[in-house]
């Protein structure tokens, strides 16, 4: 992936400023881990969450959330448009034959200053020109084939001004050949099959929806909004539409206090509703969320790491959809469950019962093991405290302490809390 770090030895491209009014366009907070592997070219269609209850998720907190006009977006679309042709013009004139490589993303840094340089009188502006260009120059080279439209409920808007800007995406940028988007379940089930294939026919081609749980006294606790028959509603609609469908499960949102059945009636939801994807979501309590505050409670316990591969097996077992499932994400332990269902479930299910084998202690070790690798490849290192509960943790493995459990949980509860 790109960052705007031009480097000294880039030759100078200057920009045709005459082509756009601005030079940047508004990207949200979050992206599926799906769009940022393909590089997606991010559109804002609109503001924040309408809900933004959940007592799990962080992301939205304190944020009013706010329509944004069609026109707005499609300006928006008509900058990414412009900084596309810019960047292809640099390519060919560096003899790159429209290739965009880091010499191409530094010669247009060099090149405009004004735009991108940290000595400039509008550091934020810089960062919102930075953060535009490198979007669009790992778009194109991943190829430049899909779009995902921020920010967590496109599907709210009218459909009439979502078609619009669905249409507009399209003709301005023809290589696109697949939009994605989050969507709640609530206002998927307020849809009519009819809009949504109207939708598809415009090029939307994927939704991304939280399902978090199927059992419906965990989504009241929660407070998600929705119950479990609307989810089924909404993602029927969704799949009969003709729209590819990604829906995602929360392994451990029930605690302790709901782990099988949050598991057995999240697996009988996603049977009736069939989506394309079923992507893990391992939960991670962050500190600045309401269910932090709820966490060693009567009501919410969270599970140790043996308890959230359980469960998930548990899900998994009772999975009788063609979906495939997908581990995409660092909270998840087991990288490796995934596969197509119905074939590969054996397969997922064998890896459970392989970690679940493994004695006491080297279970311990590879959960911390692995759990440092992966959120030290992200962040790069942690914070004292946290390395303190690293190496406690560790010395407790090695020791094979009876309190060894307990170090570990709590060094990677740290983690998550941290990082998740």
């Amino acid at each position: 992936m790109f960052d705007a770090n031009g480097g000294s030895v880039s030759p100078a491209y200057r920009i045709d400023t005459s082509k756009s009014k601005r030079w940047w366009y508004e990207m949200g907070p979050i992206r599926p881990p799906s769009e940022g592997r393909d590089h997606s070219l991010l559109i804002r269609a609109t503001r924040n969450c309408p809900w933004n209850r959940c007592r799990f998720c962080p992301v939205y907190k304190g944020q009013k959330f706010e329509y944004r006009a069609p026109a707005e977006v499609k300006e928006d679309i008509d900058v990414a448009r412009a900084l596309a042709g810019e960047l292809k013009a640099a390519s060919w004139r560096l003899g790159l034959g429209g290739r965009i490589d880091r010499m191409v993303l530094g010669a247009v840094v060099n090149g405009n200053p004004e735009l991108y340089s940290g000595d400039s009188a509008d550091p934020a502006g810089v960062e919102l020109c930075a953060s535009s260009l490198v979007n669009v120059a790992n778009w194109l080279a991943s190829g430049g084939r899909t779009a995902f439209l921020q920010d967590a409920d496109t599907l709210i808007m009218r459909v009439p001004e979502l078609l619009d800007v669905l249409r507009h995406l399209k003709s301005a940028l023809p290589s696109i050949e697949r939009i994605t988007s989050y969507a709640r379940a609530k206002t998927a089930s307020r849809r009519s099959v009819a809009e949504l294939k109207e939708l598809r026919d415009a090029g939307l081609s994927r939704l991304h929806i939280g399902l978090e749980s199927g059992l419906d006294d965990v989504l009241r606790y929660m407070e998600k909004g929705v119950t479990a028959e609307e989810h089924i509603r909404g993602g029927r609609a969704v799949v009969e539409a003709g729209i590819s469908l990604s829906e995602y499960v929360m392994p451990g949102l029930g605690g302790k206090k709901w782990s099988d059945r949050h598991a057995l009636e999240s697996a009988r939801v996603l049977n009736a509703i069939e989506p394309e994807f079923i992507r893990l979501r391992s939960l991670g309590v962050r500190k600045n969320t309401p269910l932090h505050e709820q966490m060693g409670s009567a009501d919410f316990q969270v599970l140790d790491e043996d308890e959230m591969v359980s469960e998930i097996g548990l899900l998994i077992e009772n999975l009788h959809s063609h979906s495939y499932v997908t581990s995409d994400q660092m909270s998840n332990l087991l990288w490796e469950v995934e596969g197509q269902l119905p074939e590969d479930k054996q397969a997922m299910l064998d890896t459970i019962s392989r970690y679940l084998a493994k004695p006491p202690m080297e279970r311990l070790r590879f959960c911390l093991e692995r759990r440092r690798r992966s959120f030290y490849s992200i962040y790069g290192g942690f914070p004292p405290e946290v390395q303190e509960l690293l190496d406690r943790a560790n010395d407790a493995i090695q020791a094979e302490s009876p309190d060894a459990a307990a170090e570990v949980n709590e060094a990677i509860g740290a983690m998550k809390q941290g990082f998740l």
